[in-house]
């Protein structure tokens, strides 16, 4: 909350009391050209609702830009919603912003901005830059306060070494309504805000996950578009709560050690009447020319990364969740879309830049000043990328010449693994190539390996039905894989429901199938799981250079016909470094020898093969034969035992 200080209309301009809304601002002149040149990133503390006193009179004070309007009025329940009654006042500069203070407006209000604009069209729309808004089908904005007294200041003090690059990254993604619901099988069932906090945030801390990553929990009209096509670029959804019941799940993440971050979308919004679309009746937000405005694929709208205006509302959004909400990191949504022109067009579909070029010049600028932004305010933060393409430089910093992220999904890596895992293992032998070929590009980029809620929707299958064989070879083949996830360098990244391999596709009207839990094929992947992520926080060797060639080696790639793959991962500490070895057959291999230097030394730390984890239990290793190479002494053959479709670690 602020009171009227010197700068404000109240000094410079008489305030006709008389009137139902009175000429004020909080604006100032730098404000106002900052907005306009695209460098101005904290909007919410001007921009929108805000209660404040004036006059020693307290009430609501209300900006909004509308270019094009000729009236903008603010109306809902408190006049019965006529248009016309309290009309705000445009400022002298012509911005285009609107702008007044109304005595005695109270918190809760729910509200609409009437828009009468472009060729005289009258239009209601919400709050741009609202707090909160009504659950939806109801799409009004509701006047709110942010006061929230934060308990994670143990938490604030030190993340930035919890979400350093050379930290260890096991993201756990959840949408939130169909994580648990009251009621399975009532789409219109939610837990709130606290019941997901209360069972969420012990689960997530069981597992051993790092952070969790929520699908967009910005307002969004429709369920079926998972949050990514949103109104509210400020306000958490209400269908779960408050905004302090939102910042207090936040609270009690870190409380518990966990990371939270949050998907972003500034590449598109929806075309919903109380939206962004058409917001003054022309295209305010958006392009106003479809081939650069228009997104095909989603029946939805770009916003216009050359305005300042659009610009500064997006960098705004972005640093309003770092600011307001302790967020950890932003995973920026369909980034590819943004840089490339031609993406999803045709021939004709599409206008080259200024260079001939197929890259949105617009676009690449504004992801930079996004990325400089947030990393020069918030340093211990991390910003992430889902981009699909070669494009490069996308996890470099601006001044090496990148876009400035601090990580990117990697896309390739996901196709690839899941190609290979597909195979009958009996052919993995030819398919070597594929397996491997993600360490030739690996450290071109920061990556984060992704098995997200995209690979698990649509007609994709749940992980488990991904996997060949009988039902043991399955599970085996899916521990497998999320050992070598897991033992590969990088971030790592899982939807919510693979962690203990759920048999039915992402729904997003139901929930997770927790039942399943009471079998142990499922309860084992379960616990398997929950050892990786242990396995990866407590060996510095698997995060320590996760994003250095010096973190990595290959030590075996001689056994295509056996199908068994050996590599080592190297943290700071040589003595703490760990060799994977995967077995991709269901042949067990007992005695099986590998050379590598420098330790005579080994100790088994995981075998995915684990009776806990609906493994035979059989084939491990209690104790580890090594023999010193005559020719070398610092080369040792290890003797080791492999289990069917099985990953073992040695420390």
């Amino acid at each position: 909350m602020s009171t009227s200080s010197p700068g404000t209309y109240e000094s410079q301009h008489f305030i006709d009391t008389t009137k139902k809304v009175w000429n004020y601002s909080l604006l100032t002149d730098e404000d106002i050209r900052n907005f306009q040149q695209g460098t101005h990133y904290t909007l919410y503390r001007k921009f929108g609702s805000h209660s404040i006193q004036v006059m020693e009179q307290w009430g609501m004070y209300f900006a909004v830009w509308a270019p094009n309007a000729t009236s903008v009025s603010v109306k809902g329940n408190f006049n019965d919603w006529k248009n016309f009654d309290y009309e705000l006042f445009p400022r002298w500069d012509n911005s285009g912003v609107w702008e007044g203070f109304i005595p005695g407006f109270k918190l809760g209000e729910v509200y609409k901005y009437h828009i009468k604009g472009f060729m005289g069209i009258e239009v209601d729309k919400g709050d741009p830059f609202a707090n909160f808004w009504e659950k939806r089908p109801l799409t009004a904005s509701i006047t709110w306060d942010l006061y929230y007294e934060w308990k994670d200041q143990e938490w604030m003090g030190s993340r930035k070494k919890h979400n350093a690059l050379d930290a260890p990254w096991s993201v756990y993604e959840v949408h939130l309504a169909s994580w648990m619901r009251p009621d399975p099988n009532d789409e219109e069932s939610y837990n709130s805000y606290g019941e997901i906090t209360e069972r969420m945030v012990p689960y997530v801390k069981e597992m051993g996950f790092t952070h969790v990553e929520f699908m967009p929990v910005m307002e969004h009209p429709f369920d079926g578009s998972w949050g990514y096509q949103g109104t509210g670029y400020f306000a958490p959804t209400s269908r779960f709560g408050s905004p302090q019941d939102f910042k207090a799940m936040v609270d009690a993440f870190h409380d518990a050690g966990i990371g939270v971050i949050l998907d972003w979308v500034p590449s598109h919004f929806p075309y919903d009447s109380h939206g962004l679309f058409m917001f003054d009746g022309t295209h305010t937000y958006e392009y106003a020319d479809m081939r650069k405005g228009y997104h095909p694929d989603w029946n939805s709208y770009i916003f216009n990364y050359k305005r300042g205006e659009v610009k500064s509302f997006l960098i705004s959004s972005a640093r309003y969740w770092l600011d307001e909400y302790h967020i950890d990191g932003m995973r920026v949504d369909a980034v590819s879309s943004m840089l490339k022109l031609n993406y999803s067009r045709g021939e004709g579909q599409w206008e080259p830049n200024e260079f001939g070029g197929d890259g949105n010049l617009e676009a690449i600028a504004f992801v930079k000043d996004l990325n400089e932004t947030i990393f020069r305010d918030f340093p211990d933060v991390q910003t992430i990328a889902e981009e699909a393409t070669d494009w490069p430089g996308i996890s470099k910093p601006t001044f090496e010449g990148g876009l400035g992220f601090g990580m990117k999904w990697m896309m390739g890596w996901m196709h690839d693994t899941l190609r290979y895992y597909k195979q009958d293992p009996i052919y993995r032998q030819f398919q070597q190539n594929t397996f491997t070929f993600s360490m030739m590009y690996f450290f071109d980029e920061n990556f984060m390996l992704p098995l997200s809620h995209d690979e698990v929707v649509h007609g994709k299958s749940p992980m488990i039905y991904k996997m060949p064989g009988d039902e043991w070879q399955k599970y085996a083949n899916l521990r497998l894989l999320y050992s070598y996830m897991f033992t590969h360098p990088g971030g790592k990244l899982l939807f919510m429901g693979n962690e203990f391999a759920s048999t039915q596709e992402w729904n997003y009207k139901s929930e997770l199938p927790w039942d399943l839990l009471k079998h142990e094929s499922h309860s084992g992947m379960k616990e398997c799981v929950k050892d990786l992520c242990h396995l990866l926080r407590g060996q510095p060797a698997l995060y320590e250079k996760q994003f250095d060639p010096a973190g990595f080696e290959w030590v075996d790639l001689n056994h295509r016909a056996e199908s068994v793959i050996c590599y080592r991962r190297k943290g700071n500490n040589p003595e703490e470094d760990l060799l994977i070895i995967l077995n991709m057959t269901p042949e067990v291999r007992r005695d099986w020898k590998v050379v590598t230097h420098g330790k005579k030394e080994w100790k088994e730390v995981f075998n995915s093969n684990d009776s806990r984890y609906w493994g035979t239990g059989d084939v491990f290793n209690p104790t580890i034969t090594v023999h010193a190479q005559e020719k070398n002494n610092d080369m040792y053959e290890i003797n080791v035992h492999l289990p069917s479709l099985g990953a073992v670690v040695l420390r």
